[in-house]
């Protein structure tokens, strides 16, 4: 992975563009990067995004920063209790090598290295951490690397493919990422030292493919990969970037006119950080937001306010009822499938969704399902079959 790319922050249906401080004409041919060494997993990939979006207000500023562990499992689409997994995820980023060889502000060579988290520790339900204040300096600066939309990244099922979106987004505005040699490149998929991809034919199969397919049918850019020989023997290869028109470019402006509205204000009342506000608000506007914001509230005991709103938009909890009272059965129904699903490891969830989906035969009812997973309206009957299935007995009163 090329943190110089990467890091970027949640929303759900990205239309929009790039603006403010990340289009400033500082950000042009030559952009500093820092690659991170290590074969990173697609979820602490993910991980590190999440974190990243969290303390990048105060990168440079705090020396500690705090997220709730369960709103980071939800963010990241672990399991909320799978603590588990979100510790191995910790460990791998602390163990994770970040390297930069680059020109500093005054045009002098600078090498650094710097282990990608400086610590991690989980205490009282809270994700407490911190980046060495070298490369925090290195994160806060736009010429080293470019936010990225974590409903775009939240797509993503191969972690070849995001680190290959990582590794392009940051050079959208200069078109192209330059060239990189094969042993660069291997690097930064995480395939280095592997005598099979040492074998172009291989590369270009295994990972090149699949990565530039996934990347330019999921995500906001378009990316074309071209290579330069040497003799019969491929030595490099970049990759041309172009932004994809179905999917904009999202638009992180200053804020301004964003902080005055009522919605942003009750955001940041229920203790959402600003930037992800702003990025909530950006990608679905505010009455879908205010809509998830009036559902959360009418909850009773949720001791999470702010994960079980990020669930909210990502899953569009009750997206399909629109009317204004809903029925108390229903309502019981709703709620044990969420505890049901929560009670999965993401593995199990993928392996469920993919299960119900095969066996919906109606297009209608796939897409709705695709689109609310499963509070689906239009699939109520079939799923409460299919948790019933999963774990007998589950439906039933006391």
């Amino acid at each position: 992975m090329d943190m110089g790319e990467t890091k970027g922050r949640s929303a759900d249906i990205p239309k929009e563009r790039l603006t403010g401080a990340l289009r400033r004409g500082s950000v042009k041919k030559h952009v500093a990067a820092i690659h991170v060494s290590g074969k990173l997993t697609l979820l602490q990939r993910k991980l590190s995004n999440v974190l990243l979006l969290n303390a990048y207000d105060t990168l440079t500023t705090g020396q500690v920063h705090l997220i709730d562990a369960r709103t980071l499992c939800l963010m990241i689409g672990y399991n909320s209790n799978d603590m588990d997994t979100l510790k191995a995820s910790l460990r791998g980023l602390a163990e994770t090598v970040a390297e930069w060889d680059m020109l500093d502000d005054q045009g002098q060579q600078e090498w650094g290295v710097s282990s990608l988290l400086s610590y991690a520790k989980l205490k009282g339900g809270v994700c407490e951490y911190a980046y060495s204040p070298a490369l925090a300096a290195k994160l806060n600066d736009p010429k080293v690397f470019a936010l990225i939309n974590l409903n775009i990244q939240r797509r993503f099922t191969s972690g070849h493919a995001l680190a290959l979106y990582e590794n392009c987004y940051r050079f959208v505005r200069t078109g192209s990422t330059g060239w990189w040699s094969l042993d660069l490149f291997r690097r930064l998929m995480g395939v280095e030292g592997s005598e099979y991809y040492g074998i172009y034919k291989h590369l270009n199969a295994k990972i090149i493919k699949p990565a530039v397919a996934e990347v330019n049918k999921t995500s906001n850019i378009v990316v074309t990969p071209e290579i330069r020989k040497r003799g019969r023997a491929v030595t490099d290869i970049r990759f041309k970037i172009a932004e994809n028109p179905q999917l904009a470019i999202l638009d992180l402006d200053d804020g301004a006119g964003v902080r005055k509205s009522d919605v942003y204000a009750r955001l940041v009342a229920l203790g959402v950080s600003d930037r992800l506000a702003r990025q909530w608000l950006g990608a679905h506007g505010e009455d879908h937001v205010a809509e998830k914001l009036a559902y959360v509230g009418a909850r009773k005991g949720v001791s999470n306010p702010v994960g079980y709103l990020a669930a909210a938009l990502r899953d569009d909890f009750a997206g399909e009822e629109k009317a204004p009272v809903v029925s108390s059965e229903r309502a019981k129904v709703l709620a044990r499938i969420r505890d049901l699903v929560a009670a999965r490891s993401p593995t199990q969830r993928d392996a469920d969704r993919r299960l119900f989906m095969s066996m919906v035969d109606d297009d209608v009812a796939r897409d709705d399902f695709e689109r609310h997973g499963w509070m689906s309206a239009l699939n109520t009957g079939a799923i409460r079959a299919f948790w019933e299935e999963m774990s007998p007995g589950a439906f039933e009163e006391g």
